[in-house]
């Protein structure tokens, strides 16, 4: 659901564990499998971004195979009852 809520937008994996209240090493292996899959593609932050204060983030972009992958099984999630608690909006 974090990576749908701005599908276009290069998400940091930090940001996007604590906005879907995961723990990182969780998030991060996630996130290896979705690269493995074609459902994202990843890059670096330019290295002039950070100042040289810290090391450049690994962002994650959605390609459109991740899409459509990841909308189909929100809409699966949406039928199943063990799911309906995660978002208010699903309620049928």
């Amino acid at each position: 659901m974090a990576l749908l809520e701005d599908p276009s937008a290069k998400r940091w994996g930090y940001e996007l564990s604590k906005t879907a209240g995961i723990r990182s090493g969780v998030m991060y292996s996630v996130l290896t499998r979705m690269l493995n899959e074609g459902w994202l593609a990843d890059g670096w932050e330019d290295a002039a971004a950070t100042g040289g204060k810290r090391p450049p983030r690994r962002y994650y972009e959605l390609t459109a195979a991740g899409h459509v992958a990841l909308g189909g099984l929100l809409q699966d999630a949406r039928n199943d009852a063990r799911f309906r608690g995660l978002n208010p909006g699903w309620a049928m």
